[in-house]
């Protein structure tokens, strides 16, 4: 009788573990469900306004102001130069000044080119070696190209970008409007020190 007993204790037994892992699944299923509305709320990835004509787009340009990155951290004066390579790729020369804007001279160079359906306004970067993976989208620019807003999908990544380290009062006020209209926290802004004249 008692070697009868044994089997359905451990029948039992395995039925309640069997219940517990279902019921552990159920939960863990649960957690990620309830996860996804969270990621679902996230806001979509900022859309370029406009088309880029990169002739007009080449040049120097100012950091007005960024979203500091790890790379650019006491960063200031910096000034970013785009040119045709002979290869028809464009030449990006970053400068910065460590610590203000009569720091230790810092620079980078990298090779960007435009994503094909993008009208220009999507480029891939690439600073080390030939494989391209950094994202540069210009969201907005002024039409003579005086101001260009500057980000990527995650919206970790932004640079205002000026052709003169000292906008007007006015220029000012557009630029940071029409970044908090990306979905940008202005509070995270770092506005660039220059040297001034």
């Amino acid at each position: 009788m008692t070697g009868g007993r044994q089997p359905d204790r451990q029948r039992r037994g395995g039925v309640s573990k069997l219940a517990l892992a279902g019921l552990a699944l159920l939960i863990a299923g649960l957690g990620v469900v309830s996860a996804r509305p969270r990621r679902q709320n996230r806001p979509p990835p900022p859309r370029p306004r406009k088309a880029v004509d990169l002739e007009q787009y080449l040049g120097r340009w100012y950091e007005f102001a960024r979203y500091t990155a790890w790379f650019e951290r006491g960063a200031e004066a910096v000034t970013a130069e785009y040119s045709l390579r002979p290869d028809g790729l464009i030449r990006v020369v970053n400068i910065s000044h460590q610590g203000g804007p009569a720091g230790p001279l810092r620079w980078a160079e990298a090779k960007a080119r435009p994503v094909a359906g993008s009208n220009n306004a999507k480029l891939k970067v690439a600073f080390f070696g030939p494989v391209f993976l950094g994202d540069y989208w210009v969201l907005d620019h002024a039409d003579d190209y005086a101001w260009s807003i500057v980000g990527e999908g995650s919206r970790r990544y932004l640079w205002i970008l000026t052709r003169d380290p000292f906008p007007s009062a006015e220029t000012q006020t557009l630029l940071l409007s029409r970044v908090q209209s990306f979905g940008y926290d202005l509070s995270r802004l770092h506005m660039t020190v220059h040297a001034s004249a």
